[in-house]
């Protein structure tokens, strides 16, 4: 299939912003929105394969670049630096990765310069909580830009996110009455607060062993209907975190195949048949 891709920049309140954008070549438009969130990893090659796969799907498919500051990433974050990080990970069990003691003693061993980039952006990543409600105010820019932009005009938003963007997505819907939609694949779930304004529809994917994540699926089903919103999941038992990512050890080709199918049907559902 023929798509279109290409990078835009917009601007709001004095901020700039990167989206990358994908819509098939040859359709009409404007056309309904699938915002893809990132993983911690950044607008990577999986994240603008994945926006491709919705915009053939036959939507406008985008994702923000949620580390670029007025348009460019800083260095900390430069594409290059962050693939050293997925490299060093690669390399060390997965415990080592939440053992500060054993993860400092591993990147002890990298040679100086590659040590302290990995250290630095390591860093970054992953103590980025602190700048979940910038990226939030980044993502609610893209849905105002997308209001009026000429490719999306007029069209519903409906957003999909994966680990830390799942996160995002969930606050997303929380904090955007103009969401259609949210879908949350093994992201961090919100707390009562939130979930008292979410206004659509929320359907989630979750690994059944990846427990620090699906233990706190029970408890946001049952605050969901006290609160009278919509809320489905599927926990997929054998499958870990991030079972979706096909460039990562952790894929699961059977969750991921019944996922993508049932993620297509939800976003008919909310974006082309209300």
């Amino acid at each position: 299939m023929s798509i279109h891709t290409e990078w835009v920049q917009f601007s709001e309140q004095e901020h700039d912003y990167k989206l990358y954008t994908s819509r098939p070549a040859h359709a009409k438009t404007p056309l309904p929105v699938v915002l893809v969130i990132q993983e911690i990893w950044g607008t990577d090659d999986h994240i603008l394969e994945l926006t491709d796969r919705f915009a053939k799907a036959g939507y406008l498919a985008v994702t923000p670049d949620l580390y670029a500051v007025n348009g460019e990433r800083p260095s900390v974050f430069a594409e290059n630096r962050i693939e050293q990080v997925k490299a060093f990970l690669d390399t060390v069990p997965p415990t080592v990765w939440s053992d500060p003691a054993a993860r400092d003693a591993e990147m002890d061993k990298l040679p100086a310069g590659k040590r302290e980039d990995v250290k630095a952006t390591f860093a970054e990543l992953f103590g980025g909580l602190a700048r979940m409600p910038k990226h939030l105010e980044t993502l609610k820019a893209a849905v105002h830009f997308l209001k009026d932009y000429e490719y999306s005009k007029g069209q519903k938003v409906a957003s999909v996110g994966y680990c830390m963007g799942g996160a995002l997505s969930a606050l997303l819907a929380s904090a955007e009455p103009e969401l259609a939609g949210a879908v949350i694949y093994y992201g961090n779930l919100p707390g009562k607060e939130q979930i008292e304004t979410i206004q659509c529809p929320v359907t989630g994917f979750f690994g059944g062993w990846d427990k620090r994540i699906t233990s706190q699926v029970p408890g946001f089903s049952q605050l969901m209907a006290e609160a009278g919103k919509s809320f489905t999941s599927e926990i997929y038992e054998g499958a870990h975190h991030a079972f979706f990512n096909d460039s990562r050890a952790s894929y699961h080709v059977e969750a991921a195949r019944d996922a993508w199918v049932k993620t297509l049907s939800f976003f008919k559902k909310v974006l082309t048949e209300n």
